[in-house]
């Protein structure tokens, strides 16, 4: 939770909730380069929007130049897609939409879970060029929103806010000499809490097969060998540099055991399976509650 006295600047974007939070007020000028921030990461990769620079590449092979920034989402997807051996591929977009989880939002499967097609087939991505051998279906949904978050806490850095929370929804980054308290969602009650954890110049960012979820067993958290949604996990937070890298991180423990992801990034882990079980890394420093 943001400190007492601390000034707080809501809005909507990217489809969520999102919550700045500073000890002095945002101007009106910073506001409009935030908003405009988040607008134009939208309108980059939204797969949910037909004008959006990334769909045109789903209506055809094509080739797109991406924003500066594509070039650490792009990384992180990489390494994640390698040590995954393909489970998290930012290609899980035609899965989704076929399960539901569609641009009209019909949340009415059009047949059995379809695999995506392998990145290394279809897809040829390095830094802000991308081009498509097909008609693709990019999701950046496991790490865009994160990237985001980081993205926000540099338009208020520039701007001379050294202390501040930015908050989408639970990715959040914290900066400034006053940790702050954040509660762990309890994945099967939003009203409740499995524990506590302290944020101290750091990214947390937490993904639950409960967030977006639709007729039995459908949720949006997929494996990207098969297509279809997983199981075995409920929940995840991370601790991390970045929100970029903690989004994405959170996502991968879905699919991967946690030294496997250890041996190539800086993080600290919780995870929750669906038997209810809860397994935590050395360097969580939260407070879970029995």
């Amino acid at each position: 939770m943001p400190h007492p006295g601390w000034r707080t600047f809501s809005f909507e974007g990217i489809g969520t909730q999102w919550e700045i939070s500073t000890p002095v007020e945002v101007t009106p000028a910073v506001r409009g380069e935030v908003l405009n921030t988040v607008a134009e990461y939208d309108q980059t990769w939204s797969r949910f929007r037909p004008d959006s620079l990334v769909s045109g590449v789903s209506r055809g092979p094509g080739r797109i130049t991406l924003p500066e920034h594509a070039t650490a989402l792009q990384e992180v997807y990489s390494a994640l897609y390698r040590l995954s051996d393909g489970a998290m591929t930012p290609l899980i977009g035609s899965s989704l939409e076929r399960l539901g989880y569609d641009s009209a939002y019909t949340l009415t499967p059009a047949g059995n879970p379809l695999a995506p097609p392998r990145w290394e087939d279809v897809l040829d991505w390095s830094g802000t060029e991308l081009a498509a051998q097909e008609p693709v279906v990019l999701d950046v949904g496991a790490a865009g929103k994160g990237q985001l978050v980081d993205l926000l806490g540099e338009v208020l850095q520039e701007s001379g806010h050294a202390d501040f929370l930015v908050d989408g929804s639970g990715d959040m980054l914290h900066a400034g000499d006053h940790p702050v308290t954040v509660a762990l969602e309890h994945p099967y009650n939003p009203r409740q809490a499995v524990g506590t954890v302290e944020l101290d110049n750091a990214a947390l960012c937490a993904s639950a097969s409960n967030r977006r979820t639709w007729g039995d067993g459908l949720h949006h958290v997929l494996d990207g060998t098969t297509g279809t949604p997983i199981i075995t996990t409920v929940a995840t937070w991370t601790i991390a540099a970045s929100a970029l890298v903690a989004d994405a991180l959170a996502t991968a423990l879905f699919m991967l055991e946690p030294p496997r992801l250890e041996e190539e990034f800086e993080f600290s882990w919780l995870k929750v399976s669906s038997s209810g079980a809860a397994t935590f890394s050395t360097r969580f420093e939260g407070r879970l509650f029995t």
